[in-house]
C-alpha cells in the first residue's frame, strides 16, 4: 500500500491529467449540459463537480474508507453526518467534552427534530454502557477532545456500538488522517473541520464526512437537501494543501511535544495537556492508538499568572479562534469555542480564564518555545 505522503499527491487524480495540468484546475462554473437523460446530473449542489471528485478520491485515500464526502464546513460535515442517521424519537450518546458548536448542536438544533442525547461525564465502559437506551440509534465522540486533549476509548466504543447495533460517528479533526484512521477501529463514520489541518493555510472553510459506500450515499443525500456543499474553488485549494499534510502535520507534533514538555517544567504552569506527556491521564492509550501526538497543546496558568501579560507579551502566535494552520494560534476557549456553552458545564471541563489553547504551527520549535517562556515569565513579573 502506498504511504500517506505518496497517497496525498497521487491518490485521486484525473488519468490523464486534464488537458496536460499537473495541478486540478478550477472548474468555476455552478451547472452542466446534460446530454444524456438517463445519466446522473452534474451540478455543484450536488458536490460532483470534477473539482469534487478528485478530492473526494484522495480524501478516501487518505481516511482509508470506501467514499468521502466534502461540505461547507466542519459543522455541515458533523450536522449531515447526523441527521443522515438519526430521526424523531432516536437518540445518541457522547462525551460531555466536546467542540462547543458540536454541544450547540446537540442542544439548541437536534431537539427541534426530536432527536435527544445523553452526555457521559466519565470516561468509562460502565458510564457508556448506563447512557445507552432502547432508542439509542449513535454513539459520537472526538479522537482527541477540544480543548482538553483527552483521549477516548475509541475501542471500547467500537465494542459498545457493535453490541447494540449502533452507528459510530467520531470527529477525527484534532488527530487528523495522518496520526489516526478511525476507520480502521472500526467506526462507521468519520468527519473532520477541514478548516483546521486539512486545509492548513487558515484559508478556507470546509468540512468531511468519510466511511462507507452505504453511509455516504445517506450523507450525499442529506448535504445535497441542506445545500451545505463545497464550491469548487475551495475544494482547489483544499486538494491543494492535502499534498502536505504529512510534512506539516509531523512538523506540528514535534514543536508541540517540545513545547508541551518545556511549559510542564514552567512555574507559571499549572497544569498541561498533551498526550505525549507521561503525566496526562490518557496517555498510554495514545501510545497505542496514534501515530504522532497532535499540534494542539492546552494549559491552565498557575493562579499567579497574570493571564492578559501573558498574552500581550507573546509575539509569535497569534491571537484567534480554530487551529491547524502553518501560523501559532491562541486563545482562550472560555471566549472563543466554549463561549456559548453553560458555565457550569465549562467549569466541569476544566475551562475558566486561566486555560488557554494552543494550535501550533510552522515556526522554527526553538523560536516558539522561547516565546512562551519569555511570555511565561513576564506574566509573572507582576
Amino acid at each position: 500500500m502506498s504511504t500517506l505522503d505518496t497517497q496525498s499527491i497521487h491518490a485521486g487524480e484525473p488519468t490523464p491529467r486534464i488537458e496536460g495540468a499537473v495541478s486540478m484546475p478550477v472548474f468555476q462554473t455552478a451547472t452542466y449540459t446534460h446530454p444524456d437523460p438517463d445519466a446522473p446530473p452534474r451540478y455543484v449542489r450536488y458536490n460532483n463537480s470534477p473539482n469534487h471528485e478528485a478530492l473526494h478520491g484522495k480524501l478516501a485515500a487518505l481516511t482509508q474508507t470506501e467514499k468521502a464526502l466534502v461540505t461547507a464546513s466542519g459543522m455541515a460535515a458533523i450536522s449531515s453526518a447526523l441527521l443522515s442517521v438519526l430521526e424523531a424519537g432516536d437518540h445518541l450518546v457522547a462525551p460531555h467534552s466536546l467542540y462547543g458548536g458540536t454541544l450547540a448542536l446537540f442542544s439548541d438544533l437536534l431537539p427541534q427534530f426530536g432527536i435527544t442525547h445523553t452526555l457521559v461525564s466519565t470516561d468509562s465502559p460502565d458510564a457508556w454502557r448506563a447512557a445507552v437506551q432502547p432508542n439509542t440509534k449513535v454513539l459520537y465522540g472526538e479522537s482527541i477532545t477540544n480543548p482538553c486533549l483527552g483521549i477516548p476509548d475509541l475501542r471500547g466504543m467500537v465494542d459498545l456500538a457493535e453490541k447494540h447495533e449502533l452507528t459510530t460517528i467520531l470527529d477525527n479533526t484534532f488527530a487528523s488522517p495522518v496520526n489516526l484512521r478511525p476507520a480502521s477501529l472500526g467506526f462507521d463514520v468519520v468527519v473532520h473541520s477541514a478548516t483546521k489541518y486539512l486545509g492548513g493555510h487558515s484559508d478556507l472553510a470546509a468540512g468531511v464526512v468519510a466511511g462507507s459506500s452505504e453511509h455516504l450515499q445517506d450523507v450525499r443525500q442529506t448535504t445535497k437537501l441542506l445545500g451545505g456543499m463545497l464550491d469548487p474553488h475551495a475544494c482547489a485549494l483544499l486538494h491543494r494543501s492535502l499534498k502536505t499534510l504529512g510534512v506539516r502535520v509531523r512538523k506540528q507534533n514535534a514543536t508541540a511535544q517540545a513545547l508541551a514538555s518545556a511549559l510542564a517544567d514552567h512555574n507559571g504552569v499549572g497544569q498541561v495537556h498533551h498526550p505525549s506527556l507521561a503525566s496526562h491521564t490518557n496517555h498510554g492509550r495514545a501510545q497505542a492508538l496514534l501515530d504522532g501526538y497532535g499540534g494542539m497543546v492546552s494549559l491552565v496558568l498557575a493562579p499567579q499568572a497574570d493571564v492578559n501579560q501573558f498574552f500581550d507579551t507573546l509575539s509569535l502566535p497569534l491571537r484567534a479562534p480554530s487551529l491547524g494552520g502553518v501560523e501559532t494560534l491562541v486563545t482562550q476557549p472560555i471566549h472563543t469555542s466554549h463561549k456559548d456553552v453553560d458555565p457550569a458545564d465549562r467549569r466541569a471541563m476544566g475551562i475558566t480564564e486561566q486555560f488557554v489553547r494552543v494550535s501550533v504551527g510552522l515556526e522554527g520549535t526553538d523560536d516558539l518555545v522561547a516565546d512562551f517562556v519569555a511570555a511565561l515569565d513576564a506574566s509573572l513579573s507582576g
